[in-house]
């Protein structure tokens, strides 16, 4: 056993900014001497002290062989992996990296459709042909939710070259799918299995959560510590156990995918969120899903709100207490409309809206006076802002079997383009990734065939105020395409 009240990485970083000494190295505010000062009145001189380059005593994040390397063995010890690599650059680089690291050029690799825009970047990278499992689909709440057990066996039965499966665990929505169940199945093809678990950081560390992926089994498994616990914003994990992924290959994709130049505020981030998690995780989660329950037991309450549970809802195995999603299409409003009222006029910030729903992490940072807060929000929005009408709904969901992959993301990608109005673009294949975000799931991908539902479902998340991204023309005046 390791001494988890250390905290290797943030300390030297905490030594290296009271060192008196000369800089005469990047970058090049020098230890904040030369910072904006309207900067330095919003964050604090002292922050800028921190923002360091990789000397010495702070070790590379490429090579690791001082102090992030002791910070990465506490931290794989902690989250219950073999290793443990530190991301800056998010748990894109990291899904970017796992799929690298496991296919090549023409390589399939069995995921669901409801994946991150990362993964799509991760099949462009690396020239791999995605073999799409639909999810199942909740026509209450008019969302996906996990691919099931039954649907991976029939895809690698068709498909048993596949060279990797990867599952999204939990899912935006925290709905986590039966991964033991996955991991033995894929596992019989003596393959890994890759986990999007971005947003499953906190798993570990209490019972009453939901298995974390490597306890079920996982081969790999990316986590946004910053998401859910307290890290700062990019500060990612990728672990990994077994032996069936090669380590060497994912250090030298993540050296594809990351900065040179990593933010050591952000290294010392994942150092310290991980000593606070091992020593007093068990505490922190306690207190969080109890303000989780208080609040999903009061809102669930409020005439006209439903909440997401394993009661009102199919194709999941387990739910995340602390991630609240709420239907508010019995109000008369769709999610966005909510989303606003909320934000300009009651003081509650969701997680993100979608056309029906309204999602809400709670976490280790949040208090009973913001659960009081949000309660009071969806009371008042209940009562004073309902409106008798009917929200129409265009559930995408439903519409996942009619998307087609025609070539590779890769080939499309890198494909002689074409730009047409989006009148004209349906039975072309997409050249750009196109979604509504958040959370970053896409609609359209790169080498897909472009249907009628597709657009009729972009053009309602637009008008009813979501925003869509990815692509060069927001507006959806125009689509980028394949030329014939």
């Amino acid at each position: 056993m390791l001494n988890q009240k250390e905290a290797p990485l943030l300390d030297a970083l905490k030594a290296c900014t009271i060192k008196p000494h000369a800089p005469f190295y990047t970058p090049g505010h020098k230890r904040g001497q030369g910072i904006s000062p309207v900067l330095a009145d919003l964050l604090g001189e002292k922050l800028f002290r921190a923002d360091l380059t990789e000397l010495a005593e702070l070790d590379s994040l490429s090579s690791p062989q001082g102090v992030i390397q002791a910070a990465q063995t506490l931290a794989a010890e902690a989250f219950g992996a073999s290793q443990t690599w530190f991301l800056v650059n998010g748990s894109t680089c990291g899904i970017e990296a796992a799929i690298l690291a496991t296919c090549g050029m023409g390589d399939k690799i069995i995921l669901p459709r409801n994946v991150h825009s990362s993964a799509i970047a991760g099949l462009i990278l690396s020239g791999a042909m995605p073999i799409f499992i639909n999810p199942e689909y909740d026509p209450v709440f008019d969302i996906a939710h996990s691919i099931t057990p039954a649907s991976v066996a029939t895809a690698l039965k068709q498909h048993p070259d596949a060279k990797a499966v990867l599952i999204v665990y939990p899912t935006y929505y925290g709905v986590c799918g039966n991964l033991g169940a996955i991991a033995n199945i894929t596992h019989q093809y003596n393959i890994p299995l890759l986990v999007d678990e971005a947003h499953g950081a906190h798993f570990a560390f209490h019972a009453e959560l939901p298995t974390s992926a490597l306890a079920a089994g996982a081969d790999l498994t990316v986590q946004s510590i910053h998401k859910v616990l307290g890290a700062m914003t990019q500060a990612s994990m990728l672990h990994i156990q077994g032996k069936r992924i090669d380590s060497d290959r994912i250090s030298k994709a993540l050296q594809l995918v990351q900065s040179t130049s990593p933010s050591y505020i952000l290294l010392a981030s994942l150092d310290a969120a991980r000593q606070q998690m091992a020593l007093n995780g068990e505490q922190l989660m306690s207190r969080t899903l109890q303000l989780a329950d208080i609040a999903r037991n009061q809102i669930s309450q409020i005439p006209g709100l439903a909440i997401l549970s394993p009661q009102l809802s199919l194709g999941f195995r387990e739910l995340d207490r602390t991630r609240l999603t709420i239907n508010v299409s019995n109000l008369g409003l769709t999610g966005f409309e909510a989303e606003e009222i909320l934000d300009e006029k009651l003081g509650v910030t969701a997680e993100f809206a979608s056309l029906q729903n309204l999602t809400f992490i709670i976490s280790l940072g949040n208090t009973a006076n913001d659960i009081q807060q949000l309660i009071q929000a969806c009371q008042i929005l209940a009562e004073k802002y309902h409106r008798h009408r009917v929200v129409i709904k265009t559930p995408l969901e439903q519409n996942f079997a009619e998307y087609t992959v025609q070539i590779s993301p890769r080939t499309a990608f890198f494909a002689t383009h074409e730009t047409l109005p989006i009148e004209q673009t349906s039975d072309r294949i997409c050249a750009e990734i196109v979604c509504p975000y958040p959370p970053g799931i896409p609609v359209l991908m790169p080498g897909e065939l472009i249907t009628q539902a597709a657009l009729a479902y972009l053009q309602q998340i637009q008008a009813m105020g979501g925003i869509i991204s990815g692509c060069a023309d927001p507006s959806l005046q125009t689509l980028k395409v394949v030329k014939n």
